[in-house]
């Protein structure tokens, strides 16, 4: 290799001072085939243009590519083969990346909006959430003020209607105001038709633009740079706040995110205006938002809703108890992110927590107690059937039990105790015996069923201890002879066919 001056000063020797080859290479102390090589770089070299299989078709392909300028490379190879094309998809790749027409890229305006006029919002995800035995979608919803770049985010566990609207009025309060204008992606809960700029909106999202006084104005579809401010601030919170961040709950989740929005995305600075920070253009842009009404828009789920024969309603995959009389009636469900309420009319029935597991029993202690009252009533009248039924004698007993005037309940509970303890055939007996003997009480019918036991040399029966549950504790099953256990038990008879 020679330098490009020696080069030079080899053509300047040959064509100007007209040396011979040999006389520059002597002087230049090189060899004559370099000298040649630097002399004859310039001139004209003939080049050899081969036959390519792709010849026959360039015109396809150029006419194809101009109707569709994307047109992927694989499709392309499989019309051109279907055309008698034999070459490899590689060289028809390296053919097409040299006439594929280029791409356009589209200009757009750089948005410029006045203080307080406009505010962005959209839903962002961000994977799922184990909550309980569920697996909810983990959202976050974001409302940016264009001017200041000022961001209210919130966690949600859906992206449903109403947590939806739920962010709205939170956003509002939080900022201050309301922006005159909102815009949207054609998001369901926004739009619901939509034919060219011809919009049919949500009425929920009408009913909360009446109320704040705003202009709701949706994107056109695929436009997503027309609401840039809210889709970076989307990115900013996936990359400087969500990405790698441990929490515990959502309540945590959403504490850490208001700490991070005052201490850093505030604090940044404006790219417009870069001796304003986000706080600062906050506060002068609030001047300009529309005041708050006197009352926040409501933003509960209601719905109708009625149990079955138990005292419990379902509602977003867990249930809810009520009070046991409003059992088999309509109820008003309203439910917010955070309770359940239900509603017979205008009378509140039942408040509980709102849980977001999955098949989980939501009770009020007050319900349950008031079901084992009912229960404990309606089984007292059927134990006192169930006595005259196994025993016939204790009709005798409780009437000469109302004759002397005596309470008839405690005698009564009495009795059905020491049915279950001693069955039916021991107490009928024992209390024909106290009949008799002009003893009519159940302490008489104890003392005569505990005489016979120690008569047949038997074992005292032992009580059964169970949990105060009323839905344990007032269960009642029918006891089954010991002796047909004894039987199964007993020796085996012997086979007739086993020899002697």
């Amino acid at each position: 290799m020679i330098s490009a001056e020696e080069r030079a000063e080899i053509r300047r020797l040959h064509f100007a001072e007209h040396w011979k080859v040999g006389t520059i290479a002597t002087a230049l102390g090189l060899h004559p085939d370099t000298v040649r090589r630097a002399i004859d770089g310039e001139r004209p070299r003939a080049i050899c243009v081969r036959a390519s299989v792709l010849d026959p078709f360039t015109d396809f392909i150029r006419q194809t590519l101009e109707q569709h300028p994307r047109l992927r490379s694989t499709r392309l190879f499989e019309m051109l083969h279907e055309r008698g094309y034999q070459g490899s998809v590689v060289q028809l790749r390296r053919h097409v990346g040299k006439v594929r027409p280029p791409s356009r890229v589209e200009a757009f305006f750089r948005l410029r909006t006045y203080p307080g006029e406009v505010a962005q919002v959209d839903w962002a995800h961000f994977g799922t959430l184990q909550v309980g035995r569920a697996e909810r979608a983990l959202s976050c919803f974001v409302l940016v003020l264009s001017w200041s770049r000022a961001l209210y985010a919130e966690f949600f566990l859906n992206q449903t209607l109403e947590s939806f609207l739920a962010g709205h009025v939170r956003a509002f309060s939080d900022l201050g105001g309301v922006a005159r204008e909102i815009w949207y992606d054609n998001l369901k809960s926004v739009v619901l038709e939509r034919a060219g700029d011809a919009v049919r909106f949500h009425p929920r999202i009408l009913d909360l633009a009446g109320h704040y006084h705003f202009a709701p104005k949706p994107c056109a579809p695929a436009r997503g740079n027309e609401k840039g401010r809210v889709e970076r601030a989307i990115q900013y919170l996936r990359h400087s706040f969500f990405a790698a961040r441990s929490f515990t709950t959502l309540a945590d989740l959403n504490a850490q995110l208001r700490r991070w929005r005052d201490e850093i995305a505030h604090a940044r600075r404006l790219p417009d205006e870069p001796e304003l920070s986000v706080q600062e253009a906050l506060v002068r842009e609030r001047a300009r938002l529309l005041p708050l009404p006197e009352a926040p828009f409501p933003t509960d789920l209601v719905r109708p809703v009625a149990s079955d024969k138990t005292p419990y309603v379902r509602f977003d995959r867990n249930v809810y108890s009520i009070p046991p009389d409003r059992v088999g009636k309509t109820l008003t469900l309203v439910a917010g992110d955070q309770e359940v309420r239900l509603f017979d009319g205008t009378e509140r029935v039942a408040c509980h927590r709102r849980s977001y597991s999955s098949h989980e029993r939501v009770e009020d202690p007050a319900h349950l107690a008031a079901l084992a009252r009912d229960k404990r009533r309606a089984h007292e009248m059927g134990a006192r059937d169930r006595l005259r039924a196994e025993v016939p004698a204790v009709d005798a007993l409780l009437a000469a039990l109302a004759a002397r005037g005596e309470p008839m309940a405690a005698h009564a509970a009495r009795l059905r105790s020491l049915l279950d303890r001693y069955g039916a055939r021991e107490m009928d007996l024992a209390v024909r015996e106290a009949v008799e003997r002009g003893t009519p009480s159940a302490p008489s019918v104890a003392h005569v069923l505990e005489r016979r036991r120690r008569e047949r040399r038997e074992k005292p029966p032992l009580d059964v201890v169970l949990p105060d549950d009323p839905r344990v504790r007032d269960l009642r099953l029918t006891p089954h002879r010991l002796e047909d256990y004894d039987e199964l038990t007993g020796p085996d008879e012997p086979d007739p066919h086993d020899a002697p």
